[in-house]
C-alpha cells in the first residue's frame, strides 16, 4: 500500500484548525476519507448506507460559510466528516438496528447526538454496522452481514458499534459516533486499535435511537465518540452532553478540563483480571507499560483485585433486565415475541431471520426471568460493587482495566465462551466514565489497549489520562491495510 494521504491521519480537531485556516479546503477533506472509504469497505464492510453526494454537496457549503463568516465565526468542527452507528436515526438514512423486521425503516428526523453532531460544523458520510439489535459482541445481522477488522479482516472487529470502529480504524473517518449498553463503544475501539469514550451514565440523552431500554436503564445506554486521536474526544463529548428534554435519565453535570490534572496528583489502581477470565501475557504487560507511563509522571500506582468482579454476568444481567420496558424477546420480535425454539430450530436449517448470538440472549434473559432469588441477590451485589469501585478509586483516581481478555478473537471465537465482554459492560451498570485507550500492536500486529474508568463525573480524568499515554506510548497504530487490492 502506498503512504496514506496525511489528510486521513489527522484528528477532527487538527482538520477543523487547517479548513479555518484555508489550509485546505472541507471538500478536499470529505473527498479524501470518501475515497479511503469506498477503497477499504469492500473488504470491510463497515459503512452499510452512505450519503457520499450529500456530504459532498454539505463539504462546498461548509467552504462556502467559511468564506463569507470568517473563522471567528465558525462551528468548532465546520466541514469535517464523521460517520454514525446505524442504529442512530440520521435524517433519510435506514435505521433497522440490524434487525429484518426493520429492514425498510428510514429516520424522518436526527437523533438528538446526530443533530448536534452536526450544529458543530460535522459531516456525516454515512451510516455504520452493528449487531442484531445492538446486542452482541460482534457485528453481524441478516441484512447488512459481517463486518471485518482492517488490522486482519479474519478477525472480529466487535460490536455493537463494530462498523464504527472499523471505519475509524482503517482511517475511514476521524470521529464516529457509538452507544454502549454492555462495551460497544469500548471493544470496538480496541479491536480496531483507536479510541473510545463511554460518558457517565445520564451525561448524553439517548434520544433517537433505537433500540433503547426501559426508564431505568437510560443511564446504562450511553452514546459517545470513537475517535483516531485522543485530543478528539472531550471537545466531542463536549458537543453530544447535556439534557434535550426527552431523555428522562439524562440530567445536567459539569465537565471538567482534562488539561486542568495533574498526574502527580493521581491514584491509579490497576485491576488486572476480574477473577474469571484469564488475560492475555500480551495484554497484561501493555497495561503494565500504561501503569508504569503514569507511574514516571508522578501517579501513585497500586494494584488490586476486586473480587466482586467475579459477579459481573449476574451484576448486568439482572439490572439491565430489571431496568423496564420491551423485553429483548419482544424487540426481536419487532413487538411480538419470537417463539425461541421455533427459531433455533429455524436457525439450525438457515431459515431464521435472526443471529444466533441474538437468540442465545433471548434464552440468558428467559432464565433470569425464572429466578427473581437470585435476580434480587445479584442487584444487591450490583450496588456493594458500586460503593467499592467509588471507594477505592476515589476522587483524584482512575482504575485501569482490560477491555477483553485478548486481542481481536477470530469470527465466531467470542461464542466460545461467550460472556468475556463483562469486563466491560460492568461499568454500564455502575455506571461511571470509561476511556478505551490503544497501546500499540502485538507480534501479531493486532491492537492491544487498555480501559480507564473513573467515578461518576470524572470523565476528564479518563481522557487526560488516554492523552498522556498517547504521548507516552504511541496511540493509534494505522493498519497496513496489506489486504486492500485497490
Amino acid at each position: 500500500m502506498p503512504s496514506p494521504d496525511p489528510l486521513l491521519l489527522h484528528s477532527a480537531t487538527r482538520l477543523a484548525a487547517l479548513i479555518r485556516d484555508r489550509a485546505v479546503t472541507s471538500a478536499d477533506v470529505v473527498e479524501a476519507h470518501i475515497r479511503h472509504i469506498e477503497r477499504v469497505n469492500p473488504t470491510l464492510n463497515a459503512m452499510v448506507a452512505d450519503r457520499f453526494d450529500a456530504a459532498r454537496a454539505e463539504a462546498r457549503a461548509a467552504d462556502a460559510l467559511l468564506a463569507r463568516i470568517g473563522p471567528a465565526a465558525a462551528p468548532p468542527f465546520l466541514g469535517v466528516p464523521c460517520s454514525i452507528k446505524e442504529s442512530f436515526a440520521v435524517a433519510g438514512m435506514p435505521n433497522s438496528a440490524g434487525l429484518v423486521a426493520r429492514a425498510g425503516v428510514r429516520a424522518g428526523e436526527d437523533a438528538v447526538t446526530v443533530a448536534r453532531l452536526r450544529a458543530a460544523g460535522f459531516i456525516p458520510l454515512g451510516v455504520t454496522n452493528v449487531s442484531e439489535l445492538c446486542m452482541w459482541m460482534e457485528t453481524s445481522n441478516r441484512i447488512y452481514g459481517r463486518t471485518n477488522n482492517p488490522y486482519d479482516p479474519a478477525r472480529t472487529a466487535g460490536g455493537s458499534s463494530g462498523g464504527e470502529g472499523a471505519v475509524v480504524g482503517a482511517g475511514g473517518a476521524p470521529v464516529g459516533l457509538g452507544s454502549d449498553i454492555g462495551g460497544s463503544i469500548r471493544m470496538p475501539a480496541f479491536f480496531n486499535g483507536v479510541f473510545g469514550h463511554k460518558p457517565t451514565g445520564g451525561l448524553v440523552p439517548t434520544s433517537g435511537q433505537y433500540p433503547l431500554p426501559g426508564e431505568r436503564g437510560l443511564r446504562f445506554l450511553t452514546a459517545g465518540p470513537i475517535a483516531r486521536r485522543a485530543e478528539d474526544l472531550m471537545p466531542v463529548l463536549r458537543v453530544l452532553a447535556g439534557p434535550d428534554g426527552r431523555d428522562p435519565g439524562c440530567a445536567p453535570l459539569p465537565l471538567g478540563d482534562p488539561a486542568s490534572v495533574d498526574l502527580a496528583g493521581l491514584t491509579v489502581l490497576s485491576v488486572e483480571h476480574d477473577g474469571i477470565w484469564r488475560v492475555s501475557a500480551d495484554l497484561l504487560a501493555a497495561q503494565r507499560r500504561a501503569a508504569r507511563a503514569l507511574a514516571a509522571r508522578g501517579a501513585t500506582v497500586r494494584e488490586a483485585r476486586i473480587d466482586l468482579l467475579a459477579r459481573t454476568l449476574d451484576i448486568w444481567t439482572a439490572m439491565v433486565g430489571t431496568s423496564g420496558g420491551a423485553t429483548f424477546r419482544a424487540l426481536l420480535g419487532n413487538g411480538r415475541p419470537v417463539s425461541l425454539s421455533r427459531e433455533l430450530a429455524r436457525w439450525s436449517i438457515r431459515r431464521s431471520p435472526h443471529t444466533l448470538p441474538a437468540l442465545a440472549l433471548t434464552l440468558l434473559e428467559d432464565v433470569g426471568q425464572r429466578l427473581p432469588a437470585r435476580v434480587r441477590r445479584a442487584l444487591e451485589l450490583g450496588q456493594a460493587l458500586r460503593a467499592e469501585l467509588v471507594s477505592r478509586i476515589g476522587e483524584r483516581g482512575v482504575m485501569l482495566y482490560p477491555s477483553y481478555p485478548r486481542p481481536a478473537p477470530r469470527h465466531y471465537a467470542p461464542l466460545l465462551p461467550p460472556f468475556q465482554w463483562t469486563y466491560t459492560a460492568v461499568l454500564n451498570v455502575m455506571e461511571m466514565p470509561a476511556t478505551q485507550v490503544p497501546l500499540g500492536l502485538n507480534r501479531d500486529g493486532l491492537p492491544l489497549g487498555v480501559q480507564v474508568a473513573a467515578i461518576h463525573g470524572n470523565d476528564h480524568l479518563t481522557i487526560a489520562v488516554a492523552q498522556h499515554l498517547e504521548r507516552a506510548l504511541g496511540g493509534w497504530a494505522p493498519p497496513s491495510l496489506s489486504w486492500c487490492r485497490r
